[in-house]
């Protein structure tokens, strides 16, 4: 198990919790209130910030039931966390439904945070690439 360092950046701000121990996520809950029209996006702050330790990075994902009952994704899915960084986590939200607008309200889980370990990769330039069955066939090459 690894510490993951928070702040709370605004008195406001809740910390961050899991549903249920063992999940991968934890929740992440809106500070501000914000309403996003039908296909509108905006970035919805947390006050919070963390320092991911190195070795580490933080994935932020989208909530499945906002997802499946509200149309509410988020924009850069996963959205990156890099272990420097030490600014507010902000979760750039879309309504995809076409109808209806959403409201997000201070306290609300929007989204969760996901840590996992990356490795360092050392870049090698070479000339040629090793073979492999797939090779260079991309989208829907397996359909």
């Amino acid at each position: 198990m690894i510490e993951l360092p928070i702040r709370r950046l605004r008195p406001d701000a809740e910390v961050p919790t899991r549903a249920y121990d063992g999940d991968a996520g934890i929740d992440l809950a809106a500070c501000e209130r914000v309403e996003l029209g039908p296909g509108e996006r905006a970035l919805v702050p947390t006050g919070l910030a963390v320092a991911i330790p190195e070795g580490y990075a933080g994935y932020v994902q989208p909530r499945s039931g906002l997802a499946t009952n509200h149309g509410i994704s988020i924009v850069n899915t996963p959205g990156l966390i890099d272990a420097g960084y030490r600014g507010e986590l902000l979760v750039n939200l879309l309504n995809t439904d076409a109808r209806e607008p959403f409201v997000v309200e201070p306290g609300m889980r929007i989204a969760q945070l996901v840590v996992l370990q990356v490795p360092q990769v050392s870049l090698v330039e070479v000339d040629e690439l090793p073979e492999s069955e797939r090779g260079a066939r991309g989208f829907g090459s397996s359909s």
